[in-house]
């Protein structure tokens, strides 16, 4: 069947993928590509972006900063909830795709686009975030994802096609990786990483330190919240922006962040990956913290399994769901009182907390101290466990005469 689509929105990063999708789209459905380079905090020359898509054969590049409504719309409801995928990936990558995306179908929507590319692989988690999020947004949209269309079965293999059309890429095979950036995080996959006997060597870090270089003495670090949501660090007010970038420098300097984990992907497949996110780390940290003194108890147990679902959710591209957003009105209202003060002391990797105050704490040391108080009275917690214990005695006993006959 001929594959036809006239003008294509193709998500764009001159990265090795996306370099040699615009002249195959160009040959493939000789369509007019229009390449969007979605700013989310990745270091990157944005300018030598944009020349390189117009000499790959882009029509048309725009470059977009969402840097603010990033942090601001995505990753601080996503830090609001706690959320972790297996309890210890940050979602660096997954949170990022929903925006890219979005920022995506605004151009398709502007230029009258009648298709949308990717260069997710079909192996991979990416292809489903994007996808969902362009069905969630614009269903009429043609989806394009050549990966799962083209002849090209490795990067070894696109770095070949590459160089057969004299397209300039970063990647090499003796170090292939393939690492995502962005504001919150960096990841890296491949190369030397696909093999998780193998401990990864220092030249792929580039947020934080290593452990060795990381500073002889700790650091001081105090972040203020209001209602869940970061509003200052050591006593400066910020940005939500500003704040992110404060605590990235803060908390590389120091190696906070790194995490090298074998993750389930949505596809079945296990995947090995690294991961630094340094301010992110300290901000989840933090914030915990805090939830510890001003949520009560049932709260606090019940939230952590809603997290774990919000996790499980941008990881798999459902950022846009309904359960999803009613989520976030549950979170919402678990914030109203996580206000206050976090100190946290960090030192070569490690975050130890120093302080917590709140005008909302529910810890009473008059409750809690071992010394002599009034305001408890001991004699009271035999009725309680007696109750409470009800259900086990009764158990018991009946086990006892079903044994008994």
């Amino acid at each position: 069947m001929q594959k036809t689509a006239k003008k294509v929105v193709l998500a764009y990063s001159g990265g090795l993928d996306t370099s040699i999708i615009v002249p195959w789209l160009k040959d493939t459905y000789g369509c007019e590509v229009i390449a969007c380079v979605v700013d989310v905090g990745q270091k990157e020359d944005f300018e030598k972006v944009r020349k390189k898509a117009i000499a790959s054969g882009a029509s048309k590049v725009y470059v977009m900063d969402v840097r603010a409504e990033f942090v601001k719309d995505f990753i601080y409801p996503m830090l609001k909830s706690g959320a972790l995928y297996e309890g210890k990936y940050f979602l660096g990558t997954s949170i990022a795709r929903p925006i890219i995306a979005k920022a995506q179908v605004d151009i398709a929507l502007k230029e009258g686009a009648d298709a949308v590319c990717h260069g997710a692989t079909g192996k991979g988690n990416d292809q489903v975030r994007f996808e969902l999020t362009f069905k969630a947004l614009a269903p009429h949209l043609k989806i394009i994802a050549p990966w799962r269309e083209w002849n090209i079965k490795s990067r070894s293999e696109a770095i070949d096609y590459a160089n057969a059309h004299n397209i300039p890429i970063v990647a090499t095979k003796k170090k292939p990786y393939s690492e995502d950036d962005n504001l919150w995080h960096i990841s890296h996959e491949g190369g030397i990483l696909e093999d998780p006997g193998k401990e990864p060597t220092d030249d792929i870090l580039s947020k934080i330190n290593t452990l060795e270089k990381a500073p002889n003495k700790s650091e001081y670090v105090k972040i203020d919240f209001v209602k869940g949501v970061p509003v200052a660090v050591n006593g400066k007010k910020m940005s939500p922006l500003d704040i992110v970038y404060k605590l990235n420098a803060i908390g590389g300097k120091h190696g906070i962040g790194f995490v090298d984990m074998v993750e389930n992907r949505l596809v079945g497949i296990k995947s090995r990956g690294t991961y630094e996110t340094p301010g992110g780390t300290i901000l989840y940290a933090a914030h915990r913290e805090l939830e510890e003194i001003t949520l009560d108890r049932d709260t606090f147990h019940y939230k952590q399994n809603i997290a774990g679902k919000f996790g499980e959710m941008i990881y798999n591209g459902m950022w846009f769901a309904p359960l999803r957003e009613a989520l976030s009105v549950f979170i919402d209202k678990t914030q109203e009182t996580v206000t206050g003060s976090v100190k946290l002391k960090l030192y070569k990797g490690n975050i130890r907390v120093a302080a917590k105050t709140s005008p909302y704490s529910m810890y009473s040391e008059a409750m809690a101290t071992f010394e002599a108080e009034e305001v408890y009275n001991q004699k009271d917690a035999e009725g309680f466990i007696n109750l409470y214990g009800l259900q086990l005695k009764i158990y018991n006993q009946i086990q006892k005469k079903m044994k008994n006959k």
